[in-house]
């Protein structure tokens, strides 16, 4: 059984948790997952099994898009709704969404931002989150974030109980981004101490909510013999990927990690720098080119050397 399940990961699961149950639930080990989401946001997960484990690499390059809420006045250990307040400033006044949204818009684009103590960044072999259980403090690296779109998409409310001011937004990135941070630094830009109080990941490894389905759903589809249905091909992994149709002689070289001269392939060259080979509608490799050999493509992942029996 190979493919890729696009898994609505619920809340108060890690994605290390989803993996577990699905190993149990499917019967089998080689499960790995696309992309990392916290235990308190909910969302698409990709999970790759078995062959499909040889493109998780590839699908987290791929774009995310989260929906969630912002709330100014307070910010938290963890960045998020639930962490230990670190620092309060009331909002004794609303902010006008026209500044609110001026801001927003100075995230978009190539970003740095630094990631959160509580995350798995590792610095000098340990994660951060083990610096920041043990009450430690560690100079953490700068990470560039690709952020393609970020907007508010309802009215800020702002409560004067609290003093705070929240509102919903969307954000199209790149992999790498913690969107916790997003909220930080949107909210220092207005002047004040912010986290994400709410997040949903509704995209991810080119699957949208509407396709995913709970650990629920899937046993109930392993115990009714219908699992298939939701299993999707792992070449949906490398679809914006340039892809090469083999011929048999062709295949037999590729099947057996040959190179390949970059000429014969200069139009797909063009397109990407990464070429998805496909025998018999199969992925069954990817190829790139050499990095001493430059008239040379060499194998960068072999996913398949048996097609059909061939």
């Amino acid at each position: 059984m190979d493919g890729i399940l696009p898994l609505w990961k619920e809340r108060g699961l890690t994605s290390h948790d989803c993996v577990f149950k699905l190993r149990k639930i499917l019967k089998m080990k080689k499960i790995g997952h696309g992309g990392t989401l916290d235990p308190d946001v909910d969302g698409v997960l990709p999970i790759c099994i078995g062959k499909g484990t040889k493109v998780i690499e590839f699908m987290q390059d791929n774009q995310k898009i989260y929906e969630g809420e912002i709330t100014l006045g307070f910010a938290t250990t963890t960045e998020d709704a639930s962490g230990d307040v670190v620092e309060r400033t009331a909002v004794t006044a609303a902010l006008p969404e026209k500044a609110i949204d001026t801001a927003m818009a100075k995230f978009v684009g190539t970003i740095t931002q630094i990631p959160p103590m509580y995350s798995a960044v590792k610095v000098n072999g340990r994660k951060l989150y083990e610096y920041a259980r043990a009450g430690e403090m560690v100079e953490r690296p700068q990470r560039k974030a690709e952020i393609k779109t970020f907007e508010r998409v309802s009215q800020p409310k702002f409560d004067t109980q609290t003093n705070t001011q929240s509102w919903r937004f969307r954000v199209v990135c790149g992999k790498g981004t913690y969107v916790r941070t997003l909220a930080v630094d949107l909210g220092a830009a207005l002047g004040y101490p912010a986290h994400m109080s709410d997040l949903t990941r509704t995209a991810s490894g080119g699957f949208v909510a509407g396709q995913a389905v709970t650990l629920t759903q899937v046993a109930d589809l392993v115990a009714s013999g219908k699992f298939a249905t939701v299993l999707q091909p792992l070449e949906n992994a490398v679809a914006d990927f340039p892809r090469v149709e083999l011929d048999d002689a062709l295949w037999q070289k590729v099947k057996n990690g040959q190179m390949l001269p970059a000429k014969d392939f200069s139009a797909q060259l063009e397109q990407g720098s990464l070429l998805a080979f496909f025998y018999h509608e199969k992925l069954v490799s990817l190829y790139e080119a050499h990095p001493e050999k430059k008239a040379w493509l060499k194998p960068r992942k072999v996913i398949r050397n048996e097609v059909g029996g061939n």
